[in-house]
């Protein structure tokens, strides 16, 4: 009987781009931005079933380009942003949709996902 081995695969997918492409398209000041801006984003003041740390954990461990497109539309434009947000994470959530929208656009012209 042939018994299916499952794999934890985020342990096999590198969080950062291929070089020159992680620096040029932010590093870790961008990492932590949009990932800071997901968790924002899904964990309303009310409370949420899943932490804020949790939610930025889940977020961090993806590339980049992955982080973009958790605060995009499928075609590329910025998902609308909750009503739960404070005036401080609308300021935040707004440069970090427009930096996951740039990081996108340079991702499709370079060719990277």
């Amino acid at each position: 009987m042939h018994h299916p081995r499952h794999v934890n695969a985020a342990k096999w997918i590198s969080r950062h781009l291929p070089d020159p492409h992680e620096v040029e398209l932010g590093g870790e000041p961008a990492h932590h931005l949009l990932a800071v801006a997901y968790a924002d984003r899904v964990c309303p003041p009310t409370g949420h079933r899943i932490s804020w740390d949790d939610s930025y954990a889940a977020a961090d461990i993806y590339p980049l380009t992955r982080k973009a497109d958790l605060l995009l539309e499928p075609g590329g434009a910025p998902r609308p942003m909750p009503q739960h947000l404070t005036p401080e994470q609308r300021e935040l959530a707004g440069r970090a949709a427009a930096k996951a929208a740039w990081i996108r656009r340079e991702a499709h012209q370079r060719g990277i996902r």
